[in-house]
């Protein structure tokens, strides 16, 4: 077992993920754009890319264990409310280094598709946002926040369930529209 801090043994490069998805027959469509670091960059340079524009967020509760909440960009979670909502202790974002020990990504590139670098007995656990996995197509970075990848919230789930993970799937509260 590798400590906390140990980083994953070697992390998936976003082509190798892209033959994952390949070969598990996943229809998806990636764009090219700068590296974006926040919701309000990434939304700034999409354009009219359609389909849910999604945040992940990597987190740690007090007893260690590791979640990775994915929800809708505009979703404001409240950390006390989602801590019971799924049955963790105090929650509190993971460090850089528990990051790329866990998922094997750097902030600023947390995806559900980092899932592919949890290996062994999938020690983060998935929370999916209700409203997010209702949308017809969903977006995130695959390993790298210089692109971004379409797919459909069932191929999602094919993906994480071919990497080990069985997600739980949750409403997360209402989403912060902007106004108009």
């Amino acid at each position: 077992m590798t400590s906390d801090n140990a980083p994953v043994s070697t992390p998936a490069t976003p082509d190798e993920l892209f033959a994952r998805l390949t070969a598990l027959g996943l229809d998806v469509t990636t764009h090219h754009h700068a590296a974006v670091f926040t919701v309000e960059e990434a939304g700034a340079l999409r354009g009219n890319l359609p389909g849910a524009h999604c945040k992940s967020l990597f987190l740690r509760d007090k007893k260690g264990a590791q979640f990775l909440v994915v929800c809708l960009e505009d979703r404001r979670i409240d950390m006390k409310a989602l801590a019971a909502i799924i049955g963790a202790g105090r929650l509190s974002f993971g460090s850089p280094e528990r990051l790329m020990a866990a998922l094997g990504v750097t902030p600023g590139s947390v995806t559900p598709f980092a899932t592919i670098n949890d290996q062994g007995a999938a020690a983060v656990s998935v929370v999916l946002d209700a409203e997010m996995m209702a949308a017809p197509l969903v977006n995130y970075h695959p390993l790298i926040n210089t692109m971004t990848t379409s797919l459909t919230p069932d191929d999602l789930m094919r993906f994480l369930g071919d990497t080990g993970h069985q997600p739980r799937i949750t409403d997360l509260g209402p989403a912060t529209r902007p106004p108009g």
